[in-house]
């Protein structure tokens, strides 16, 4: 997309706000307008007040000069307050945009972008948009005026003298136009370190355990500086090519000023011009130069700010989650059916999951078993959409889920990972995000208390209240798995999808967990992901996976009697739960 596609584009999130930017735009204007007036004055300030001493001009003069600096305080400050607002509604308006597009996305977007550079999509981006939009937008009006005014008043006064100085529009346009250019690609470069920075700074937040017993420190501390130090060259190189534009472009302007003011004084010899005339052509001339700067340096706001509007429009304009699905099913009866799926993560990686077929009756317990790697995360990350697989179909109630709408499917499935997210926020939030935040306390306490939650719920200074800290960081692992399960089971879905649902917790407070879902199952269709087979042995089907497709099916015994697969993963985690028990006698 060029530059003023991009820019008008961006005006398209100030149309909201026309009332205001007009305010904007005549108070900026009127404090350009006032820029031509003051050379304007001074001519006869001098010819009146000190050539033909008219007492008329002495008077008049002065009082008028203090009523234009009047009008230019209260128009400047009109216009650069509007447009203040204007720009930080726009920016308001772009990070709820794109905040919204970030929660539509697939997850494989997530998979393929690092969450520091999404975040600095929404931060140092969009900041610099803002500056675009204020910033540069106040000058090129503001200065852009002045320059026209200021150049119509020394055409006005002698046309001459006045088209020396046009001489050096062509070099400022060349000039102008190279730099925008290297601007804009270091702009670009600039950004995706910022996002590279964030990536660094997310890791150290989220690794900090890690890094302190690893003794990580200095290597961090050297990824940091290699990056930061990259920001910091890239950031000089951006304004060594802004600076330097703007005394070429002066040098331009004072040869130009410089041949006006030897052929004004030939003029002068020659009494075709006033001393007035003449000093009010030369302060004209002078007061360019000012507004010339402003404007060859509002250059690099404007190539940041459109830099980062490719990017904030880049992400806008990611498609979100597939949703063509028209058909609805209301609460689901849980009969699940995968027909020869297939999927893989990158078109030219290997598959993930290879011709998987199953048939699930409602209010069955399917348990996934089989080595690291084997697909039953990924299996299961199909059944919600997640991911949409690569072939085959997977089908609800005899209906395809890519048929139904994705809240709709959603709505159906109850899933609790084997990596818990929590939210900063109560602990009824947390628990009450399962229903979708309309269950009374009633409904949150008995949730809690089916997963022997209430427990250390209690105990808590301010019970359901209680702030948890990120990602539940003020809470012990097993008490984080317990709120997810809690949130779960307040859902009240038909079809459960349970990863791992159990492994953080202690023999004591698994077996409370275990009951709980036992009796959660009753009724629905769950799928339970588990790598501690004995939590399993009471599943209706144990499906073994192995590089993604199923090799072995049947309930435990049998499973154990045909010695395959599931058998020798069910010995050697015997052999280790006997091994550590002896360790610890």
């Amino acid at each position: 997309m060029n530059s003023p596609d991009l820019y008008f584009r961006l005006l398209r999130y100030v149309r909201p706000y026309t009332r205001i930017f007009a305010l904007a735009i005549i108070g900026t204007a009127a404090a350009a307008a006032t820029e031509p007036m003051i050379p304007a004055l001074i001519q006869p300030l001098l010819d009146g007040s000190f050539v033909n001493k008219d007492p008329h001009s002495i008077r008049l003069i002065p009082l008028l000069l203090v009523a234009v600096f009047i009008v230019r305080g209260v128009a400047d400050f009109i216009g650069k307050l509007a447009m203040e607002w204007i720009a930080h509604r726009v920016v308001m308006d772009l990070r709820n945009a794109l905040f919204a597009r970030l929660l539509i996305l697939p997850t494989r977007y997530f998979d393929d972008h690092s969450a520091g550079n999404l975040l600095s999509r929404l931060t140092y981006d969009v900041n610099q948009v803002m500056t675009a939009t204020t910033q540069a937008l106040v000058t090129l009006v503001k200065d852009g005026l002045s320059v026209i005014g200021l150049l119509g008043w020394m055409l006005y006064l002698n046309w001459k003298l006045s088209l020396m100085a046009f001489l050096i529009a062509p070099g400022i346009a060349l000039i102008m136009r190279l730099v925008s250019r290297r601007l804009r690609r270091l702009s670009r470069e600039l950004q995706e370190l910022m996002g590279d920075l964030n990536h660094v700074i997310d890791e150290v937040l989220q690794g900090h355990k890690v890094i302190k017993i690893f003794g990580g420190q200095d290597y961090e501390r050297q990824r940091f500086h290699r990056v930061n130090n990259r920001v910091r060259q890239f950031n000089l190189k951006l304004a060594a090519v802004s600076e330097g534009s703007g005394p070429l472009v002066q040098l331009l302007a004072i040869m130009a000023l410089g041949a006006v003011i030897y052929f004004a004084a030939l003029q002068s010899a020659a009494n075709q011009i006033t001393v007035g005339g003449f000093v009010s052509l030369f302060g004209a001339m002078a007061m360019l130069l000012a507004p010339i700067k402003r404007l060859t340096k509002v250059n690099e706001h404007l190539q940041r700010g459109l830099a980062a509007a490719e990017t904030i429009f880049a992400l806008l304009d990611e498609p979100p989650e597939p949703d063509r699905g028209v058909r609805t099913i209301g609460r689901a009866q849980g009969r699940i059916s995968f027909h020869n799926v297939s999927h893989r993560y990158r078109a030219e990686g290997t598959e993930v999951i290879h011709q998987f077929s199953l048939e699930v009756q409602p209010g069955e317990t399917i348990a996934l078993v089989g080595p690291s790697g084997s697909g039953k995360t990924t299996l299961m990350g199909l059944l919600p959409r997640f991911y949409e697989p690569e072939a085959g179909d997977i089908q609800v109630d005899g209906v395809p889920i890519r048929e139904l709408r994705l809240a709709e499917l959603r709505a159906n499935i109850a899933y609790v990972s084997q990596d818990i997210v929590l939210f900063n926020d109560t602990v009824a939030a947390n628990i009450a995000y399962g229903a979708g935040f309309q269950a009374s306390e009633a409904e949150l306490i008995r949730a809690a208390e089916s997963a022997h939650a209430m427990e250390f719920i209690r105990e808590l200074p301010q019970g359901l209240q209680t702030l948890i800290g990120e990602n539940g960081a003020r809470l012990s692992g097993g008490q984080r798995q317990r709120l997810a399960i809690a949130r779960a089971l307040l859902k009240n879905a038909p079809i459960l999808i349970l990863d791992e649902a159990t492994s953080a917790l202690d023999t004591h407070s698994e077996r409370k967990v275990q009951q709980a879902l036992d009796t959660l199952r009753q009724g629905r269709t769950a799928f339970i992901i588990a790598h501690r087979l004995s939590t399993i042995e009471s599943a209706d089907r144990i499906v073994v996976l192995d590089r993604g497709g199923m090799v072995e099916m049947g309930t435990h015994p049998e499973l154990l009697a045909q010695g395959g697969l599931y058998a020798s993963l069910y010995r050697l985690q015997s052999n280790d739960d006997h091994a550590t028990t002896l360790h610890f006698q």
